[in-house]
């Protein structure tokens, strides 16, 4: 199988994570600025890395409802849809940029330190998720 491109769309920076071949676990990957063209370089990833699909983290409000960076990470699915050959699907990414940063403070990183990180660990989470969903979907379906 080919590896699985997840994201963490942020206006300033966006997080990219990437899964190993088999589908099992999520590596964080790179940081790219939001304001360089993004979709070029997720372009040059996918089509490099030979990535079969791209799942991008939807920010909504706790209450499910799509605020202004929910409406923008749509807008960029968008986007991406029409620059990529592969399948961009969506994964609701409540509370990971917050995860995310209390993961690295646990690990005894400084905020100053993890600034360049902390997009790559929510992405690595929102893909995790993802990847963990996936299997739990096949494996439910060898149990039928």
């Amino acid at each position: 199988m080919n590896p699985i491109l997840g994201i963490d769309f942020g206006m300033a920076r966006i997080g990219l994570a990437i899964s190993d071949e088999l589908r099992l676990l999520a590596h964080p990957l790179e940081t790219i600025p939001a304001n360089k063209n993004p979709g070029k370089r997720i372009a040059e990833i996918v089509r490099d890395r030979k990535i079969d699909k791209v799942v991008i983290g939807i920010p909504r409000h706790m209450s499910g409802a799509i605020g202004d960076a929910a409406r923008r990470a749509l807008d960029f699915t968008a986007e991406l849809r029409q620059q990529l050959s592969c399948s961009v699907e969506t994964w609701d990414e409540r509370l990971t940029t917050v995860a995310a940063n209390r993961a690295l403070a646990s690990a005894g990183k400084k905020t100053r330190e993890t600034r360049k990180f902390v997009d790559q660990v929510a992405a690595q989470m929102i893909l995790q998720g993802y990847l963990d969903r996936e299997r739990h979907i096949f494996e439910a379906k060898q149990l039928d």
